[in-house]
């Protein structure tokens, strides 16, 4: 009776180790930066790293004649323009930039 509970226990342990689906692709998206894609579970994914959020952040650069639109995957939930844009690549402070696993930029325009 011992041997078959400790069984019975080994086979539902296998089980509920083998039930985690992994997430699938559903859309490929080609942005003018970096190629990215929607996973199953609504996160997002480029490259190694997976994002909870896409952002579109639009505004107007100081002088600029129109609009720049950036989009990110991101793990946080909100960034601003003007941090968007600094991270873009408008900065020379090293701070201003997102980590691979925070942000990354896919779009801009």
């Amino acid at each position: 009776m011992k041997k078959a509970v400790i069984l019975f226990s080994l086979v539902l342990i296998l089980l509920g180790t083998g039930c985690h689906k992994k997430p699938k692709i559903t859309k490929t998206i080609e942005g003018n930066l970096l190629t990215y894609y929607e996973m199953s579970d609504g996160t997002w994914k480029c490259d190694d790293h997976i994002y909870k959020y896409r952002l579109e952040l639009t505004g107007r650069m100081s002088n600029a004649a129109k609009d720049t639109t950036f989009v990110w995957l991101s793990n946080l939930k909100e960034i601003t323009f003007e941090r968007s844009m600094k991270a873009a690549g408008l900065s020379s402070y090293s701070g201003d930039y997102f980590s691979p696993d925070e942000a990354v930029l896919v779009e801009m325009e």
